[in-house]
């Protein structure tokens, strides 16, 4: 595991991808009716999160030389 807490390319873009998805699941929920499609596209992106981080992880994109500092 590397050492800079979470501060990778790999985990920003995860973290991002799981925040629209929860954003985009959020704003599906607050319509009225509720738009069951825009809800599982959110779901998706949700889901989508950890594979891509992972897969990222093992293409290099969580190790120190990628740290910004």
């Amino acid at each position: 595991m590397a050492n800079n807490h979470g501060n990778t390319p790999a985990a920003w873009t995860a973290v991002s991808v799981a925040m629209l998805g929860f954003l985009v699941g959020s704003v599906a929920l607050m319509l009225s009716p509720v738009n069951m499609m825009l809800l599982w596209v959110g779901l998706a992106l949700g889901a989508v999160a950890l594979p891509l981080f992972l897969v990222m992880a093992r293409l290099g994109f969580h190790d120190d030389a990628h740290d910004a500092h």
